[in-house]
C-alpha cells in the first residue's frame, strides 16, 4: 500500500495571519489564491519585495499594531483603534502618547507582572512536590 502525500493548503487569510501582514494590503494574486505550506515556507524564508515592504511600513494587522504599541488587542479597541495602521501612524501614536495608550501600556505591564508571578508560584509548587 503506497501513501501519497496531499499538499496542505490554506486560505489567504490564514497565510496572511501566519506572515503577520494585513490581508487587504497583499497583492491580488495572493488574496485570490490558496497558499500551500511549501509556498508559505518559501515566503517566510525569502520574502518577496511586497512582503518586505508590508512588514516594514504596513498597514499592519491589529495584533502587530498592538505588539508595536505594547498593548493588548482589547486595549487597542478601548483606545478606538479598530483598523490596520501603518508604521508611520504607529510612530505618531507613540510620540503623542495619548492618555489611553499610557493607561493600556500600564495595564499590559501589570498583566505581564502577574503572569510572571503566577508562573514562579507554579514552579515553586512543582519543586516542593517533587
Amino acid at each position: 500500500m503506497t501513501s501519497h502525500k496531499t499538499t496542505q493548503t490554506m486560505k489567504p487569510a490564514t497565510a496572511a495571519k501566519k506572515l503577520g501582514v494585513y490581508l487587504e494590503a497583499t497583492p491580488a494574486e495572493f488574496q485570490e489564491g490558496v497558499v500551500s505550506r511549501t509556498e508559505l515556507n518559501a515566503l517566510q524564508a525569502d520574502p518577496p519585495a511586497w512582503l518586505q515592504e508590508l512588514r516594514r511600513n504596513g498597514p499592519h494587522p491589529r495584533p502587530v499594531v498592538a505588539a508595536k504599541l505594547g498593548v493588548s488587542i482589547a486595549g487597542l479597541a478601548r483606545g478606538g483603534i479598530t483598523e490596520a495602521l501603518t508604521t508611520e501612524q504607529i510612530d505618531e501614536l507613540k510620540n503623542e502618547a495619548p492618555e489611553w495608550l499610557q493607561k493600556e501600556r500600564a495595564t499590559q505591564a501589570e498583566v505581564r507582572k502577574e503572569a510572571v508571578r503566577i508562573k514562579e508560584k507554579q514552579a515553586e509548587r512543582a519543586a516542593r512536590e517533587s
